[in-house]
């Protein structure tokens, strides 16, 4: 058990850090484009800046998938590890913006939360919902697969927690997508289209319904298994 805390506590520690260097990234772009205050549309960016920042999400989700593999044992806790890890990497993201910039003014204050593929957008206590319910459900799944390598999760939960985390990054996207519905998909990823039709969206709307529709489905695997008893692994 002093094991798996220690691991706990360093990814812990580890995810942290990461969201720190995350956030004073993000108070340099924002010191340098929105000296006002960051608000929609976003502002031009030269186009290697803006495929750098791309590059960087994507670099930011490697390391996170880096530590957990690390950390855990089986791909179900490695699995674990990195829900708990990007969790943690979110909330304190948004943690040390408002410590240092006083942003977000609330949270229902909307939010460009990734790139990759199209742009990412909601309100700030979406995420951090999702955040806190990867927590509750990752740290139960990491300390009993450690004490049982082949922990059982039910194929309708992985069904569940799939498509409930598909239609939550739908929910974020829906607005954009609208946005762009007259456009050619096809030519929207090609050249600098996609940059460029960022330049000129302002969120009008969030998907509520297919969020918590999402959230719904994910809650229920996760309830289950903080009820599970010890005698039943």
């Amino acid at each position: 058990m002093k094991t798996i805390t220690k691991k706990l506590l360093s990814l812990s520690v580890f995810a942290i850090a990461m969201a720190f260097l995350e956030s004073a990234v993000v108070i340099y772009l924002r010191a340098l484009y929105y000296p006002e205050g960051f608000q929609f549309p976003i502002k031009p960016m030269d186009n290697l800046l803006a495929l750098v920042e791309v590059l960087r999400e994507a670099a930011a989700i490697i390391m996170l998938i880096g530590i957990a593999y690390h950390a855990g044992k089986t791909k179900l806790q490695r699995f674990a590890f990195f829900c708990l890890a990007f969790a943690i990497w979110d909330l304190f993201y948004y943690i040390f913006l408002f410590v240092f910039l006083g942003w977000p003014e609330s949270l229902f204050t909307m939010d460009l939360l990734f790139l990759i593929p199209t742009p990412w957008i909601g309100p700030v206590w979406a995420p951090c919902l999702l955040s806190l319910l990867m927590i509750f459900g990752a740290v139960p799944v990491i300390i009993r697969s450690e004490k049982n390598q082949n922990y059982p999760v039910h194929r309708l939960h992985w069904f569940l927690l799939i498509s409930g985390a598909l239609l939550c990054i739908f929910s974020f996207q829906w607005d954009y997508l609208k946005y762009c519905a007259n456009a050619d998909l096809l030519n929207l990823f090609l050249g600098n289209a996609l940059i460029d039709s960022i330049h000129h969206y302002v969120p009008l709307s969030f998907n509520y319904p297919l969020f918590f529709c999402g959230f719904a489905f994910m809650t229920y695997p996760v309830i289950i298994h903080l009820n599970l008893k010890q005698n039943h692994l």
